[in-house]
């Protein structure tokens, strides 16, 4: 199978949580990253297509990092692609840092 990402994903376990824009808060665990996205499984993945806030911890930067993202796929039972949206500088910065240092 060809891949098709822009930016290749490396695993890396993670704590993360997300929100669907106005709904509550679900705790999930990254599986794997990249500057572009990420694998979030969880038991309640958010439809193909939806909106979500992101949820995580960067390194460098001491609040919670929230991104904004577009759910990209899901596997029923499993979890969820997603596809960042626009970061600032310092964030991608601290992304980056946590790719080149998992």
């Amino acid at each position: 199978m060809t891949e098709h990402r822009q930016h290749p994903r490396k695993p890396l376990k993670l704590s993360v949580s997300f929100a669907p824009i106005g709904g509550d808060r679900v705790e999930g665990s990254c599986r794997d990253i990249s500057l572009g996205g990420m694998f979030i499984e969880t038991m309640e993945p958010i439809a193909y297509g939806a909106e979500v806030i992101v949820y995580l911890s960067l390194p460098g930067i001491h609040a919670e990092t929230a991104v904004k993202s577009i759910v990209r796929w899901t596997q029923r039972g499993t979890g969820m692609g997603v596809q960042f949206g626009m970061m600032g500088a310092r964030e991608t910065h601290a992304l980056l840092e946590l790719l080149h240092g998992a």
